[in-house]
This record gives structure tokens, sequence and C-alpha cells, in this order.
């Protein structure tokens, strides 16, 4: 038993190091029965297409090939932001990735956020409101729990990340710390494979360093592109927010960056873009796809066609009235009355 362990240990290196060669995707091999989802195995392919077992797919095209189908389900998964800042983008990116995997989950399961009072207290807590709007999680499946030390927010993302009554665990921390090495989260990883659910460990202002999360993602803010309408795009709006979304660490995936757009009406990541070097970008074809019809027609040769405008003039400039704006003399009275 142990003899088989060690050869399939070793065929797995061998894969990875022929796809890092060829600048390919390493292919994972599939699990043994009753086995738990292993995302450091390397992917099955059936006829050349990746199969989604124990894949969170995110929508984007690009992101999802270059992970190999999506990111894993049952597994402890890395989100870092440079600044403390750029916590809103992160938080935002896995709420994003919460709301799939409560939808990918079936049955209604809260999702659990954990963090430090630290954390809380620089980056705040996401708008209960805009949780329905902007991400499709109502207000009582996300639960928070605040630690005052990071063991104890370790202790609980630990005891919850075995849970199968939660849909999600999201661990949230500020800066670098001893505690958090290679032993507690490879406890956190192991918890969520056994749950088979995932664990989103978000790490504000702190550099990479060692950990057991098989993927780990840069998240930082990207320029929001103008809002799309039926003539085209409107010059000087706001759309969509954006994310810019690095891999910088995965056993079976090929590094890269991507940008990426969260579309709040379908509940996925689209692909973006840019044009050239004219500062315009261009989204993944696969929006207009769904549907190519435009919601509102421009309207021309009717029946009831609107009349021509006339010229268009400003307002005259507003002159005060003998009084000083004051109100009349009855009128004083009646605004002065007590109530």
């Amino acid at each position: 038993m142990a003899t088989s362990a060690v050869v399939r240990d070793t065929v797995f290196a061998l894969r990875r190091q022929i796809a890092k060669i060829e600048g390919t995707l390493a292919e994972r091999l599939d699990a043994p029965a009753g086995d738990a989802f292993d995302a450091d195995r390397m992917l099955v392919r059936r006829g050349g297409v990746a199969e989604s077992h124990g894949l969170l797919a995110t929508g984007a095209g690009r992101l999802d090939a270059a992970l190999g189908g999506g990111l894993p389900k049952a597994a402890l998964t890395e989100f870092h932001g440079a600044e403390t800042r750029d916590a809103g983008t992160v938080a935002g990116f896995a709420l994003s990735l919460a709301g799939l995997a409560l939808k990918a989950a079936g049955s209604p399961a809260p999702i659990l956020w954990v963090g430090t009072a630290e954390i809380f207290r620089e980056a705040g807590f996401p708008y209960a409101r805009g949780l329905q709007a902007g991400f499709g999680i109502a207000p009582e499946m996300l639960l928070y729990a605040e630690a005052p030390k990071l063991v104890d927010a370790l202790w609980i993302a630990e005891e919850a990340a075995g849970l199968t009554a939660l849909s999600a665990v999201v661990l949230e921390l500020r800066g670098n710390s001893e505690r958090l090495d290679l032993t507690a989260t490879r406890r956190l990883h192991r918890r969520a494979q056994m749950a088979g659910r995932p664990v989103f460990l978000l790490r504000q202002a702190a550099f990479a360093e060692p950990t057991a999360a098989p993927v780990r993602l840069v998240v930082a803010p990207a320029p929001a592109a103008p809002r799309l309408t039926v003539a085209g795009p409107l010059d000087g709006s706001i759309g969509r927010p954006a994310f810019t979304v690095t891999i910088d660490k995965s056993r079976a995936a090929q590094p890269g960056q991507f940008t990426l757009e969260w579309n709040p009406d379908e509940r996925t990541f689209l692909d973006r873009k840019r044009v050239g070097g004219t500062g315009k970008w261009r989204r993944d074809a696969q929006e207009g796809a769904k549907d190519p019809v435009a919601l509102v027609s421009a309207s021309s040769g009717g029946a009831d066609t609107a009349a021509a405008p006339g010229a268009v003039v400003a307002f005259p400039p507003f002159q005060s009235s003998p009084t000083g704006d004051q109100p009349s003399r009855p009128q004083r009275a009646t605004h002065r009355r007590a109530r």
C-alpha cells in the first residue's frame, strides 16, 4: 500500500514537470473510490475537455481554463491583497466566490466569515443590503465571528471548516504571523477536504509565504469599464466592479494575470481584455452570446415618432425679488406659528 502511494506521488511529480516544460496544464488522475477530492491531483480530461468534478467554475473562460476548470471546491484557497486599502476588493472577490459556492451547494447553507478585531476595524463589514443585490447572498445567510486574537480566529475557522452545515468558510487576517504556518494551514486544508467545502483565506497587506493552500491568487482593483447601452458604451459612466487577478501559486495551473468583471445580475465573472494601446476594454464574447438581441430596440421610422426638438437655450439668470426673498407678512406669521 505504501509502495503504491509512493509510485503515485512520483507519477504526479513527473507529470507536473513535463507540463511545466511544455507550458501546458498538468493532468490530474482519478481519485480512488471513497477518497475526497484532492486539489493537488492532476486534472482528468475526457476527449480533451477538463472535467469539472470538485471544481468551482468562476464563469471567466480564460481564468477557468488556466486553473484547469476552476478553483477547488473542497480545499483551502488563499487570496492576497497588497495593501490594507485593497481589503474591499479582496473581500468583494471572496464574496463573489462565496455566492457561487452557495449556489453550487444546492441546499441553502450559511457562510461563516471569521476575522480578527483588527481587520474588521480597518476594513469594516459588508453592507447587508448589498449582499443580496450584488452577490445573491441573503443577509441572514452570512454569519460573522470576530475574535480578539489571531489564535482565536484560527481556532474558530478550524472548527468550522469541518462542518458540512456551512457552504463556505472565510478567514480574513491582516499582515503576517508566525502562528499562520504550514501546520495551521494544513489543518484548515485537511478539514476542508473532509467536509467537501471551500475555505477562503484572505490575507490583507501580507507578503507571500509557504502555506498548504494549493492555489494562491493575488487580487487587486481594476478600473471599471463604461456601462453598456443599446447605443454602445456610455462615456463617463461607471460599470461593473472589476478585479485584476494573478495566479501566484498553483501546482496544476498556468501562471497568468486576468482582468475580470463581476456581473451581479447573472452572478458570474466575465473576462475583459484591453484593446491594443487605446485604453479601451473589450468584454468576453460569451456575454453577448447568451442574449444577442438588445433589450431595447432603437425606434426609427415609426408612425408616432417624436417631433424634432427646438433650439436649446439656457435658463434666464436668477434675479432676487425686491423683498429680499422674504415671504409676505401673512405667510411669515403662519410659518412662525408654534406647532
